[in-house]
């Protein structure tokens, strides 16, 4: 399994707490209301917002600090983390989840404004770039990042999405700022403008290139995997809550550490709470949050991440988005180390190992793991009209993606999936022998 839960420890029962937090008024027995602003439909951040709601974990751990007091959790569901940031500025949300370009915004806003946040944990990540992707129509004749020349592209400036843009068209030798007709747009809009026409590629984060791909609406053209760059989402606190009230966040990060735990050891079952949240079909959640999905869910402060995110911050300031960031002083693990214990050290040292193949069988509560690409397509051949779906690491990135919507390579008698065709390009030109084939003709071979 690809997961590294993450073991709860048995903890004393915290002081009683002397401060308000958010909008709740002062004094023994008075009602206290935790504000959480999450993104249902932005997957990855699940473990800190559709997946912990709907287990109801954070009321519960509310509930058990017994200090006299009486918890409200309200929850305020956003479709990106821009606005999760002005409500906490604003002093009226205490706890957000979001990417990890949002982040660094949210720091500097915070720090700006005189309200500053501290990221206090991580949901999901992908250590080489994974959970952004650059999709184009199913009929494109786009093929590589040099295509989208003098092209119109969509994405969400700011967002970790717009950040694996710029450094994508980088790479491919072109200048975001002159090459690119780029169009910021909230995703639900640039997914309706890829469909009509109107935007040429679209660039975004989970779940919408998975959806959308699902959907039979685009393909990919980019894997963000291919910078072999960290992205990941995290949880960031006012700074002012976090001091008044510090029982309650490590409430929150112990609730965020049970839903990890709930997600690792029943991640089908997960996937299909978070479809009936968010209206998302669950195989698409489930290629991102699966057993060997795109994402892993340690809520520890990997030093990589942290790494990554200091690098991101340059992206940002030349989009004149922010100025200088001070990482170091924005992370901060002390609420989580606390309320984890010594699952924090576990956590912090977990590493994802490799994605596997997967079948997901109509009607099963756990799926089908498989040593090669070939060897599910052998069991999808045999059990066409039982298979719910079936799923696929890029050959080079590990990237996991749907097995029908994969650009398929034969070499001798191995058969390679690949996200993107440029990648798939790539193999192609340093393997002589190896031949591209379409996805039935994989499935032929293979049986």
């Amino acid at each position: 399994m690809r997961r590294t839960p993450v073991a709860l420890t048995a903890l004393a029962l915290l002081a009683p707490l002397s401060a308000c937090a958010g909008t709740a008024a002062a004094g023994d027995g008075a009602t206290v209301t935790v504000t959480v602003g999450y993104q249902s439909r932005t997957i990855n951040t699940v473990t800190a917002g559709t997946l912990l709601r709907s287990l109801g974990s954070f009321e519960k751990q509310l509930n058990a600090l017994h200090d006299g007091h009486t918890y409200k959790v309200v929850w305020q569901d956003y479709a990106t983390g821009a606005p999760i940031t002005a409500q906490m500025t604003a002093g009226k949300t205490d706890i957000g989840s979001m990417g990890d370009f949002p982040l660094l915004i949210n720091a500097a806003r915070g720090k700006q404004l005189g309200r500053p946040t501290r990221l206090v944990s991580v949901t999901g990540y992908n250590l080489r770039g994974g959970l952004n992707t650059i999709v184009t129509a199913p009929g494109s004749p786009l093929s590589s990042l040099a295509g989208l020349k003098g092209r119109k592209v969509s994405t969400s400036i700011g967002s970790a999405a717009d950040g694996t843009l710029v450094r994508a068209l980088r790479r491919a030798g072109l200048d975001p700022d002159e090459d690119i007709h780029k169009l910021n747009q909230q995703p639900a809009v640039g997914a309706s403008a890829l469909v009509a026409g109107s935007a040429d590629a679209l660039s975004q984060f989970v779940a919408w290139p998975g959806l959308l791909a699902f959907q039979g609406k685009a393909k990919a053209l980019y894997d963000g995997a291919q910078l072999d760059l960290p992205t990941f989402h995290g949880v960031t606190a006012r700074e002012d809550f976090a001091k008044k009230r510090p029982a309650v966040l490590e409430a929150f990060l112990k609730a965020q550490a049970e839903a990890t735990a709930y997600l690792n050891a029943h991640p089908v079952d997960a996937a299909e709470k978070v479809a009936k949240a968010t209206g998302l079909p669950a195989e698409v959640v489930y290629l991102y949050n699966g057993a060997h999905g795109i994402a892993t869910f340690d809520p520890a402060l990997k030093p990589q991440l942290v790494s990554a995110l200091k690098q991101d911050v340059s992206v940002l300031k030349d989009a004149k988005l922010t100025g200088d960031v001070d990482v170091d002083a924005f992370v901060d693990d002390r609420y989580a180390r606390r309320a984890l214990g010594a699952a924090y050290a576990t956590s912090l040292a977990a590493v994802p190992p490799p994605a596997a193949s997967e079948a997901w069988d109509r009607g099963a509560a756990r799926t089908r793991a498989f040593a090669t690409p070939k060897e599910l397509l052998a069991y999808v051949a045999a059990h066409r009209s039982g298979v719910r779906a079936a799923y696929v690491p890029d050959a080079t990135t590990g990237t996991l993606w749907f097995a029908d919507r994969a650009v398929w390579v034969a070499d001798g008698d191995a058969l390679l999936p690949f996200v993107a065709p440029a990648t798939a390009q790539a193999y192609l030109g340093a393997h002589p022998g190896a031949r591209a084939v379409s996805y039935g003709q994989a499935l032929e071979q293979a049986s």
